[in-house]
């Protein structure tokens, strides 16, 4: 308890999955947080069990791929909380369309979804991080930006974008004690993921793909994207952290 006492922190995608584990996780460690999604509801229920348990929240319907909702989150959170010390980019989207088959729309939505909503994130809360005297960034890529993924040519390649841009991130603004890392989670079990997972068969063969013999949880990336964020990792920036049961490790 206590990792985050003081800090204030922006999620993205945190109606449910890994962004709704990670505010709830920086809450009970002390944080407060400003929470965004599209999806209005939910994100006030994530506000709300915050709440009942002590913690401090506020919430945004958010399209992350909007400068000015940028602009206006970033304000808004200032104005509540007076500093931004962590940014969380979890928001993000899938698309497994064969490569011939993808439209130049299709591309560039996955690409917009998955990059640009980090680079506009990064932009508008880096100088108050720099105000404050640093901060930690962490992007939320994939295993697919690690390796070539059969069948998701534009989901690979924004999140090898995402695994890259960080690493600029990370060494421009070292120097103002503003620390950036990119988490790669493997084959966890969220929302996103609910429907490949449906299929008995096809679980157990993701399952084979890692050494530790189970689906990873959203738990599991909360935990790695809150050492991250806290002042434990005080000397690490510019890494790429693979939350993946072992599978780089074959």
């Amino acid at each position: 308890m206590g990792r985050l006492d003081n800090k204030v922190a922006i999620i993205t995608g945190a109606a449910g999955g890994m962004g709704k584990a990670d505010a709830l996780l920086f809450a009970k460690e002390g944080a407060k947080v400003a929470i965004t999604d599209l999806q209005e509801d939910k994100i006030q229920e994530v506000v709300a069990e915050i709440t009942a348990a002590g913690g401090e929240a506020i919430g945004f319907k958010h399209d992350v791929t909007s400068e000015e909702g940028w602009i206006n989150i970033v304000n808004e959170t200032v104005t509540k909380f007076g500093k931004i010390d962590i940014l969380v980019n979890n928001a993000g989207v899938s698309n497994a369309t064969p490569f011939l088959d993808l439209t130049v729309e299709g591309f560039e939505k996955t690409m917009s979804i998955n990059v640009t909503s980090i680079f506009l994130g990064q932009k508008y809360v880096i100088p108050h991080m720099i105000e404050a005297g640093g901060g930690s960034i962490v992007n939320i890529s994939s295993i697919a930006g690690l390796t070539g993924g059969s069948g998701a040519g534009p989901y690979t390649a924004s999140k090898g974008a995402v695994r890259m841009l960080t690493k600029a991130t990370a060494v421009d603004y070292a120097k103002h004690n503003i620390r950036a890392n990119s988490v790669h989670p493997g084959y966890i079990e969220t929302p996103m993921t609910v429907d490949m997972f449906k299929d008995e068969r096809m679980t157990q063969w993701f399952q084979s793909q890692t050494p530790l013999p189970r689906l990873g949880k959203a738990e599991d990336i909360a935990n790695g994207v809150l050492f991250l964020a806290s002042d434990e990792s005080s000397y690490i920036t510019g890494v790429e952290l693979p939350i993946d049961g072992g599978y780089f490790a074959k």
